[in-house]
Parts: C-alpha cells; structure tokens; sequence
C-alpha cells in the first residue's frame, strides 16, 4: 500500500490525514474528510457568531432546531458535563467570555458558569433554561477528528491517521510512534500506537505561543500547570477528558479518567 497525506489549515491550527491505500480514490476521500471537518467548525465553533452554537447561546428558552451533527455533538458534551459533576463543563462560555478569552456575539446578558440542567435537548432542538453561553471547544477539534475518520471509512480507506496537532486519531493497522513536546522543547517518547486517540494538552501561568491550546485552560484558577496527555477509544472523549486530568490533578486521576473511559499517559502532577 501507498502512503498518501494532505493538510489543511482548520480548527485554528494545521489538520494533516494520512491514509494507506492502493485506491485511486484516496485524494477524494482525503477531501471530503477535510470537507467534513470544516462542516464541523462551521457548526459548532464558538469564535464564529453564525454557529449553530452562537445561534442557540442567543436564543434563550425558545431554543433552536440543530443539525443532527450539532445535536450529537452537544449531547455528547452534556453527558460528560453530568457524569463528571461539571469537571468539564460545556456552560462556562459566560465566565471564559468575562475573562476576555471567548467574544461575546450578543445575547442576554450571560451567567458565568452552569450545569448541564441549564439546556434542554429533545431531539434536534435545544433551548438553554438560564442564560448560559455553551462553548464545545473542548471536544471541537476531537468530535471533527472522529467524523472525519467515519467518512474515510465510508469511502474504504480501512487504516490511516488524522493529526490536528494536540489531538492525534490512529485507526486500522497503521502504527504511529508518538513523541510528546515538553515545556522546556524536549520530547517525551510515550509509544507506539494504533486504533486508539490521543489528546494532550498544557495550561501555565503565563502565556507561551508554543502552546496556544493553554488560552483557555489558563484562566481557571482551578488548573494547574502542566502538560496533559490522554489516550481513549474516540478522539472527543480524549480531547474532553484532557480538563478532567487537569481539574483533578490528584492520585484519583487515572483512576477517574479510566472510569470515564480514558487512560492518563502522563502529566500527573507529583
């Protein structure tokens, strides 16, 4: 089989999809992968005030219809937000808009932090029950990985791997040898991996453009500086539990995550 990649700048950074195969059809499924991803974005990004997330954090009570992909994708994030006692929190939209890190595309004036009793998803309509601001950064970027990974599948690409930087998807025979960046630029060999997602992420006290993804984890106070790396079975799922490991940032952490279905590689505070 022959290796075939292409990148793509989306989701706010460089998307590269590989993929082995012996198809002509390679580049077609390679495009509508990308194509799928930015469908993705498109939908749920907070950044962009005609999101079907921005269209529902202004809807109020009355509530919006979704596409089906915006609905799994909120319905996805709603559970995790129960079944960790809001660890991760998809309502934190109003505080991260506060703390400048988030813009504020109108709307009732927001409540900083929710639960996931705030919104109502019958189906493919969601209505929010107090004013708070949903924001699905947390699994974006993995929740568009596995869609993709899905179409690559439909067009018979049975082993390959999507690469958007922190989050890393590896499906069928393919193998990938996974070095981590540390803080200080040294790298951290953590495996060879195949069939599995990968998310890994870092939040410090002072900004470091190396890392643009710790934005967002650096206004909670209830952070703690690091670089977190997890591994699970779908890449939202990794990429969501990333905040749970730097939340908890106990000895209970892997034994948490691992509940939830994920395994912390490391990043563990001592």
């Amino acid at each position: 089989m022959n290796e075939l990649k292409r990148m793509q700048p989306l989701l706010g950074t460089l998307v590269e999809i590989g993929i082995m195969t012996d198809s002509e059809k390679g580049s077609n499924a390679i495009a509508a992968a990308f194509k799928c991803i930015a469908k993705v974005q498109r939908l749920l990004s907070f950044q962009d005030g005609k999101s079907e997330i921005s269209l529902l954090n202004k809807s109020g009570r009355s509530g919006i219809e979704l596409h089906p992909i915006s609905a799994d994708a909120l319905r996805l994030a709603l559970h995790l937000t129960g079944v960790t006692q809001c660890d991760y929190n998809c309502t934190i939209g109003g505080s991260l808009i506060e703390k400048g890190v988030l813009p504020d595309h109108g709307g009732s004036r927001a409540i900083s932090i929710g639960t996931a009793d705030d919104v109502v998803l019958n189906g493919c309509h969601a209505r929010l029950l107090r004013p708070v601001r949903i924001t699905l950064e947390g699994i974006i970027k993995g929740y568009a990985v596995d869609q993709a990974v899905n179409i690559l599948r439909h067009h018979g690409i049975d082993s390959g791997w999507i690469n958007t930087g922190g989050d890393l998807r590896v499906f069928g025979d393919t193998a990938i040898p996974i070095y981590r960046r540390e803080m200080n630029d040294s790298h951290t060999f953590l495996g060879e991996f195949s069939n599995t997602a990968i998310s890994t992420t870092s939040a410090q006290s002072h900004y470091d453009s190396r890392f643009p993804s710790m934005n967002l984890m650096q206004t909670n106070d209830d952070y703690n500086a690091g670089i977190w790396t997890v591994k699970a079975g779908l890449s939202w799922l990794a990429d969501a539990l990333i905040t749970v490991a730097s939340v908890v940032a106990d000895n209970t952490a892997n034994k948490r995550i691992s509940i939830l279905g994920g395994e912390l590689l490391t990043g563990l505070p001592s």
